[in-house]
């Protein structure tokens, strides 16, 4: 039986559900629990240590839905700490060493704690392009603790670019997170905790497509930005949007011929033209290509 799968439930009924949040220290996952939870924003940073806990009750159409949500510390000490084995946690535990016991029943724990799970809150700083990157490190880790007989297509995750409002300057836009989300059949909201911008529309969204996964057997639902393009156009967006040069952005070889320049833009151009392609970003990487080819034409003869 697959970890993740709950029991069908009759409609109308209450609905126990377990929600996590993961992603990097001070990108606000705790803060935007407090924002809809508490309907207040904390300014002041406290680190969450190891695995916080809390209880919420929430109406979805005519479902009372009680939802347990454990928050999940991002602080790099507890995150070097899940990469430790549980033989090395073990024996740091004997130095009697305050920090190293509660890492071992930290780690003991951690196992656990994925397993059941019906929804995930991955949350990134959009002025922190490392805790952008960071999320596929998340998801490799609760796919490795979840093992073998474990299913992440059965568990709806959200997406929240977090700290829109910052005065900081942004480093991840709204096409790229989104694209890496949708990418992926995840939910994804532009959210503010501060604000509470994004906050509401994101949890009742989040909720109702949970609600759905469990009457359907569990079968995360499809959402149409989850099918409007391939993986072949994703990758590409995404390899351009990190090219250093006009050679590698149209994937040909410094010195390469007019012929071989115009046939890679061609290919481009039909994988990206914004008529055939809906990928967040597209535009963007469609424009950049034929600026591309436009400055490599003017130096090869």
């Amino acid at each position: 039986m697959e970890a993740s799968m709950p029991k069908r439930k009759e409609i109308g009924k209450s609905l126990r559900i377990k929600v996590i949040s993961m992603g990097n220290a001070e990108v606000g996952k705790s803060c935007i629990i407090k924002r809809y939870c508490e309907k207040r924003f904390v300014s002041k940073y406290l680190a969450t240590i190891g695995i916080d806990y809390g209880v919420t009750k929430v109406q979805v159409r005519d479902r009372e839905i009680k939802v347990n949500i454990f928050d999940m510390a991002g602080h790099p000490f507890f995150y070097e700490m899940r990469k430790l084995r549980r033989r090395e946690v073990k024996w740091l535990a004997q130095d009697h060493t305050t920090n190293f016991v509660h890492l071992f029943f930290y780690v003991k724990v951690r196992n656990e704690f994925y397993k059941d799970t019906q929804g995930v809150i991955l949350v990134y700083d959009v002025g922190q392009k490392d805790s952008f990157d960071a999320l596929d490190a998340w998801l490799a880790e609760m796919k490795q603790d979840l093992g073998p007989h474990g299913n992440m297509e059965n568990i709806v995750f959200v997406v929240c670019a977090n700290k829109i409002d910052g005065t900081k300057h942004r480093c991840v836009d709204e096409s790229e997170g989104r694209l890496w989300a949708e990418s992926k059949g995840f939910l994804y909201f532009e959210t503010s905790a501060q604000t509470g911008e994004g906050i509401n529309e994101m949890f009742q969204t989040f909720y109702a497509s949970i609600v759905e996964l469990c009457e359907n057997g569990g079968k995360r639902p499809i959402t149409n930005s989850s099918v409007s393009f391939t993986k072949e156009q994703a990758d590409t967006i995404c390899r351009i949007r990190s090219s250093k040069d006009s050679w590698n952005m149209l994937g040909v070889k410094p010195g390469a011929s007019r012929d071989e320049v115009n046939k890679a833009y061609r290919k481009l151009a039909v994988l990206l033209h914004p008529d055939k392609c809906v990928a967040p970003g597209s535009e963007d990487a469609f424009k950049a290509v034929v600026n591309a080819r436009m400055a490599l034409l003017k130096n090869v003869k």
